[in-house]
């Protein structure tokens, strides 16, 4: 897998992003996931000290400078990243890897099914366990949906990553987009300190 995940490592980046599927959901279910979107508490660092959480800052910021100039900007989408990866019981890292194959950290991102946002949340979501009001090119309103979303495939999956992935991407049973997010993760945002 090292070896794969090596030769994926050098392929050209680009943005992979599909077309999540509609799937109808139980009452309960629903009413679950409505729940964690609708959630607006203010987006903080949960470390187990401050220094853990500069430390964490500090790196992955240097990782996307080039791709979002603006330090301010840059900050915001990492401090909420980590606010709801974490809340989703979601390795931030992970989420950092989908945001980069999904739209290449580009906010305004639209893709040919019609995905919007960093994390490429299709429309539907939003009438289906939000309001049609929310905006998914708000950025916390996209990585809450998109971390929501992730974490109830994974849950959908029994824990499969590989298959949550392919579900999230609608493109289950095929590997490119598993394996981007996986070479994303494990090289481009590695990172050995504490994420919590």
């Amino acid at each position: 897998m090292k070896h794969l995940l090596a030769l994926l490592a050098c392929l050209p980046l680009q943005a992979v992003a599909g077309n999540q599927i509609y799937e109808p959901l139980a009452d309960s279910v629903r009413q679950r996931l409505h729940a964690q979107v609708s959630d607006r508490a203010a987006p903080s660092l949960h470390f187990r000290s401050a220094e853990d959480g500069s430390r964490w800052l500090n790196a992955m910021e240097k990782r996307l400078e080039k791709r979002i100039p603006d330090r301010k900007l840059r900050l915001e989408l990492l401090r909420t990243v980590h606010y709801e990866a974490i809340r989703a019981k979601l390795d931030p890292q992970l989420v950092l890897g989908v945001i980069e194959v999904e739209s290449a950290f580009r906010k305004y991102a639209v893709s040919r099914a019609g995905a919007r946002g960093y994390m490429q949340v299709m429309p539907f979501w939003t009438k289906l366990i939000g309001t049609p009001e929310h905006n998914l090119f708000h950025l916390r309103t996209n990585l809450r949906y998109g971390c929501v979303i992730l974490r109830h495939y994974l849950d959908t999956e029994s824990g499969d990553l590989f298959r949550a992935l392919g579900r999230y991407n609608g493109s289950l049973g095929q590997s490119p987009y598993p394996r981007a997010v996986l070479v994303a993760w494990k090289i481009r945002w590695k990172y050995d300190g504490p994420t919590t």
